[in-house]
């Protein structure tokens, strides 16, 4: 819950930020002068694409959210791929053993949601935080097209 809890607030300052510089930006872009304008202009850019980031995040987020409660709900979702040594960092050869079932299972169901997320949450417990998402991303672009 602390988490989310750290994204709300990094949203609502992101969203404070977006809108304190979209108002500089109408200034600059109000006085006529062509720097302000090219700088007011600069900042409307900005907020822009920093609300499509936060927006593509906190969406990934809710997806990923829905997909592990639905595969809690199921009662599928592992409870040992995040093996954690008493330094507080993954226990890589733990991880490295459950590892491979994870891959088999994609290689055996690459079309399932299902073992993707599952791949993902193995990444996340080695540490992998890249590929983790991308094995997400994966599981949310197959159950969207699995529901039509």
């Amino acid at each position: 819950m602390s988490a989310r809890i750290g994204v709300a607030i990094m949203a609502t300052m992101l969203a404070l930020y977006i809108v304190l510089v979209g108002h500089r930006a109408v200034l600059l872009v109000a006085t006529g002068e062509p720097i302000g304008v090219g700088m007011g202009v600069a900042l409307i850019v900005l907020p822009v694409i920093a609300a499509w980031a936060l927006w593509r995040e906190v969406s990934f987020g809710l997806r990923a959210s829905k997909l592990g409660a639905r595969l809690e709900s199921e009662g599928a979702l592992p409870a040992d791929v995040v093996a954690v040594s008493p330094s507080g960092k993954p226990d890589r050869d733990t991880v490295d053993a459950l590892f491979p079932a994870f891959r088999a299972d994609v290689e055996e169901h690459p079309d399932d949601w299902r073992a993707w997320y599952r791949l993902g949450l193995a990444y996340d417990g080695a540490g992998d935080r890249s590929r983790a998402r991308q094995a997400v991303r994966k599981a949310i672009a197959l159950d969207r097209s699995a529901r039509g």
